[in-house]
């Protein structure tokens, strides 16, 4: 069975995509994958909040040039989920830091 963002891939993701310029394939796959996240972790479902607030018009272009993302509405939504599934793998990495004994064999 198809989730929400499978299902309107055809039509909403591609509609919303600048004409014309080019869009990292990377960059194109990181927002479905996040939208569709999301959306399996049942974050997607009815729209009746509203957000609202001053943005920096430089700041709007460039995040739906860098994700070729038109609508506004989907590109909070992008960047909400994207916050919200983040796996801290940084932080995580750092914490590890000096647990693994420098007399591992790692096989090379």
């Amino acid at each position: 069975m198809k989730t929400r963002i499978e299902k309107q891939a055809g039509n909403r993701h591609s509609s919303k995509r600048r004409m014309g310029a080019a869009v990292d394939p990377d960059v194109s796959l990181r927002v479905h994958s996040v939208l569709k996240a999301a959306d399996q972790a049942g974050m997607l479902g009815e729209k009746s909040h509203r957000i609202g607030g001053r943005i920096s018009p430089a700041l709007v272009e460039q995040a739906k040039k860098q994700t070729g993302i038109e609508a506004d509405s989907e590109l909070i939504e992008f960047a909400l989920a994207s916050i919200a599934l983040d796996d801290h793998f940084g932080r995580v990495l750092r914490e590890l830091e000096g647990t693994v004994s420098p007399d591992v064999k790692l096989g090379y």
